[in-house]
């Protein structure tokens, strides 16, 4: 068989032998090892401080816990000790920015700047293949970028827990729902959730878009709706809410909503009309900011056939509420991987 004769190779007998798994793992550790650097950092330092500040909290709170009597100048000088601890982390909102600043600026970029500058092609030739070059980066910096921040917001979870503590409010210490919007994403698990979730829709919309910068935007935007939509309607239908007509309700409970009642038919909503409170109850004494207490005003109500009713989310909850939020969250970041796994076969060219 001469060479004129020799048949022509079929393209796919040609192709590069697929680069292996464990290689494209040190590729993509080479390629985004900088911005995976300084996500750590940023956690690390901020994990420092903020346990150098659990430590002297919790400190501040086993003090006044134990001191007696709880009536003392030196009790109640721990006391304020204590609830002036570190005021502006207490309702987590200089926290709230981390999960999607992390995920939009290593999503964001992640598969955005290869389509903006072309060099996707080049790995294709190597014998990375669309759908392994795209389900490769995005695996393994979902899970790079998912345990520190998993470790981060059990870290939190540690440092918030002297605020959640039951009965802390008898001793005059700051008590808090852990279900506080801007709190309760912050610590826990879901935290981490929140940043897988907003690394995969960074990349989604960098597949989507193709430009670094608006993509970034638009993870930015998407997320902000998402976490105030899931706040404001979504969190507190997980479970259904207790109700009750006990004036007992726990001090760090997520009250949904309070109504009142009066011989079985609903009477108002909320707080009672102040025309209510003075016709009826005028002769309340009053606390110490002018006015009587609620409590007082519920004593006066119920003497005349009214009935308060909360509807509330107990402090037990928060762990299976984390974990609902936490599985519907995982459950959209694999939908965004999934999208953009089928948008790079299917658009890139």
């Amino acid at each position: 068989m001469t060479a004129q004769t020799i048949p022509a190779a079929h393209p796919d007998d040609i192709s590069p032998r697929p680069v292996p798994w464990r290689r494209m793992t040190g590729i993509i550790w080479r390629q985004h090892r900088f911005a995976l650097l300084c996500m750590v950092a940023v956690l690390g330092v901020a994990a420092v401080l903020l346990w150098i500040a659990g430590i002297t909290l919790h400190s501040r709170y086993a003090t006044a816990l134990a001191c007696h009597p709880a009536s003392s100048p030196a009790c109640q000088g721990a006391v304020l000790a204590f609830n002036g601890s570190y005021d502006f982390l207490a309702n987590g909102g200089i926290l709230q920015p981390l999960p999607v600043l992390i995920g939009a600026f290593l999503g964001g970029p992640l598969l955005a700047r290869e389509m903006e500058t072309g060099t996707f092609r080049y790995a294709w030739t190597q014998g990375f293949g669309r759908r392994r070059w795209a389900l490769a980066k995005l695996v393994s910096l979902a899970v790079a970028v998912m345990v520190p921040a998993l470790l981060f917001s059990l870290e939190l979870y540690w440092y918030f827990q002297p605020y959640f503590a039951t009965g802390s409010q008898s001793l005059g210490l700051n008590q808090m729902t852990p279900f506080i919007p801007g709190l309760f994403d912050v610590h826990g698990v879901v935290f981490a959730a929140w940043t897988l979730a907003a690394f995969t829709i960074g990349a989604l919309a960098g597949m989507l878009i193709r430009r670094v910068v608006p993509a970034i935007a638009v993870t930015l935007a998407v997320y902000a709706g998402l976490a105030f939509a899931v706040a404001a309607f979504l969190r507190g239908h997980y479970l259904t809410p207790l109700v009750t007509s006990s004036p007992d309700v726990p001090g760090n409970a997520w009250i949904m909503s309070q109504w009142w009642t009066k011989g079985g038919s609903f009477a108002f909503g909320g707080w009672p009309p102040d025309s209510v409170l003075h016709r009826l109850c005028s002769s309340v004494p009053a606390g110490p900011y002018g006015k009587g207490s609620p409590q007082a005003f519920v004593q006066c109500l119920s003497q005349y056939g009214y009935t308060q009713w909360t509807s509330y989310h107990p402090a037990s909850r928060f762990w299976p509420v984390q974990w609902i939020e936490s599985g519907w969250l995982l459950a959209l970041s694999a939908t965004c991987v999934a999208a953009s796994v089928w948008l790079v076969r299917r658009r890139a060219a």
